[in-house]
């Protein structure tokens, strides 16, 4: 086998303190954005379930299927609270950063 021929490839990229840092920002905007359609989507889902959205569940769920859905509700916003910690320890970092 022969030895792969790659080419020589240095790529000048040029950014500013300033636009590392609109960067970071930007990206936990974003990030801050994907949870909040998570929160509104777990919530829907229990509107929907309690028949508060829409038509509801046919028939009525039993008291072990609305547990079930909370379970998977408090489950998913446990994820969601550990990613805004982090999202937070983020933020602080880049303004103490700061020159």
């Amino acid at each position: 086998m022969s030895q792969a021929n790659i080419p020589n490839i240095t790529p000048s990229i040029t950014i500013t303190i300033t636009d590392a840092v609109n960067l970071l920002l930007a990206s936990i905007a974003l990030e801050e954005l994907a949870l909040a359609h998570i929160v509104n989507a777990e919530a829907e889902k229990i509107q929907f379930v309690l028949g508060t959205l829409g038509t509801g569940v046919t028939p009525a769920p039993t008291i072990s299927q609305l547990l079930l859905v909370n379970d998977s509700v408090r489950r998913t916003m446990q994820d969601v609270i550990k990613k805004e910690m982090l999202l937070q320890f983020k933020l602080e970092n880049i303004i103490t950063g700061l020159p």
